[in-house]
């Protein structure tokens, strides 16, 4: 039985806001594991990672503080983290995305930097 990506990402959002786990590298897991451009892309415009985006916005929110209606459901949903907690669970959260952004870039096709093709210095 194979593990999906999705799964582990939903795994590690839940360890981080029940357990405060904070050790997956999303871009050490892409690269042990080869996975392929097309399968980062679909998984960076999946509902997946729609909703660990609209959570980093929650956690946003909560941070920011505020008076109105949103953001008293906010507070309401997140009160029992803490900020200083809040704010790590949205940085490590964010970190993921960003991770997962950077692989897909990387994995542009083209010609990688070797020793072979690096532009000499000439002095």
């Amino acid at each position: 039985m194979e593990i999906s990506l999705y799964d582990i990402v939903e795994r590690v959002i839940d360890d981080s806001f029940f357990h405060q786990v904070y050790t997956f590298s999303m871009y050490d897991y892409l690269r042990s594991n080869k996975v392929t451009k097309p399968i980062i892309t679909e998984f960076i415009k999946s509902p997946t990672a729609s909703s660990l985006s609209n959570t980093i916005e929650d956690l946003d929110l909560y941070l920011e503080g505020g008076n109105d209606d949103l953001h008293k459901q906010i507070r309401e949903a997140y009160g029992n983290l803490g900020k200083p907690t809040a704010r790590k669970i949205r940085d490590y959260l964010y970190c993921i995305l960003e991770d997962a952004w950077k692989y897909e870039k990387d994995k542009r096709p083209g010609r990688k930097l070797g020793s072979k093709n690096r532009k000499r210095v000439t002095k």
